[in-house]
């Protein structure tokens, strides 16, 4: 009798403590009520982060979000943020989409941004920015003639020069604006994700060429495609799905070993929509977010539970720590808690 029901009870006791877990994972919403859209988030630590937004606004926080430091950079007021890189409480550099295309850097907390790259050609249109290291870093914008555009810095931002090889773009191919995290450098490789009449995996390694693979998530009209995705380890996330139909949740995610040709496999259960931003959060754990709300997976993407219906445009988690913010529409900022 003992050994009859001693492995469903422990399977009941595991069931039960999933679930706990999941209640136990939410966020918490730290404040609204600003008149900007953020796209851009940066968290350096457990107490420095910076966010940019629309209409100029940027904000830091060095108390973990608990307050914020707000402004909207004077001589900028129309420029719209979308993304952002912070190296410390000091130092930030941000990057504009629209037209003109504007780079800005302060190493004064935000005292004094000064301008490292302008550019009035109405054809170039950035996306996203990510940075290897402090000194080495890359702008994503679309494509140009064909070609994806794509501007890189040596020297931490102070100079950017086009880079030497960029990806093929098919016709009606584009980048995201919008999380800033359609553009990631993984270990010694740049990797993009697209959308709108095709949806891949573009990805260069310094000893290689461009590879490109095709992705099994919704595409063929402007609003598709890939929006983001997060590696850690040996596993890529993958999210997206159409924006003008936020609630669809056919292949709005997918996953991947990296560094491997195998298929892109789908999760049993999607997140609950489309999805803009997702983030490596620890172990098997991934966080994502978008118009309908987050979405969080404890088993490496196979199956997604939303926790918080708020909408957000970004989520991420501190280069050095466990604080993980969110940022959307109305100057909204959350926390996720654990």
């Amino acid at each position: 009798m003992k050994k009859t029901y001693f492995l469903p009870s422990i399977s009941i006791l595991f069931l039960l403590f999933f679930v706990s877990c999941l209640k136990a994972q939410h966020i918490e919403q730290l404040q609204q009520g600003k008149p900007t859209s953020i796209r851009g988030l940066s968290v350096v630590d457990d107490n420095v982060a910076w966010i940019s937004g629309s209409k100029g606004y940027i904000a830091i926080t060095i108390d973990g979000g608990k307050s914020w430091n707000w402004q909207q950079i004077k001589g900028f007021e129309k420029s719209d943020f979308r993304d952002i890189e912070a190296f410390s409480d000091k130092e930030a550099v941000i990057m504009s989409s629209g037209t003109p295309a504007i780079i800005l850097k302060t190493i004064d907390g935000g005292a004094n941004w000064q301008v490292k790259y302008q550019n009035t050609d109405t054809t170039y249109f950035f996306d996203a920015m990510d940075f290897a290291d402090h000194q080495h870093g890359y702008v994503l914008g679309d494509p140009i003639n064909n070609k994806f555009l794509l501007m890189e810095t040596k020297d931490g931002g102070e100079t950017w020069n086009m880079f030497k090889d960029r990806p093929d773009a098919l016709p009606g191919e584009a980048a995201f604006a919008a999380s800033g995290t359609c553009l990631r450098l993984y270990k010694a490789e740049i990797d993009i994700v697209t959308g709108g009449t095709t949806v891949r995996l573009l990805s260069y390694s310094q000893a290689d060429s461009w590879n490109y693979s095709n992705l099994p998530i919704p595409h063929g009209k402007q609003s598709q495609g890939a929006f983001s995705f997060s590696f850690a380890g040996n596993k890529g996330i993958f999210v997206g799905g159409d924006y003008a139909d936020d609630k669809k949740t056919d292949s709005v995610a997918a996953i991947k070993k990296v560094h491997s040709n195998l298929f892109f496999s789908i999760p049993s259960k999607q997140p609950a929509g489309f999805q803009s931003c997702v983030e490596f959060i620890q172990g098997n754990i991934f966080l994502s977010t978008g118009i309908p709300g987050s979405n969080i997976t404890t088993d490496g993407g196979k199956t997604w539970s939303k926790i918080d219906d708020t909408s957000y445009n970004v989520c991420r988690k501190a280069k050095h720590g466990k604080l993980v913010l969110l940022a959307g529409n109305g100057g909204k900022i959350g926390v996720l808690k654990m």
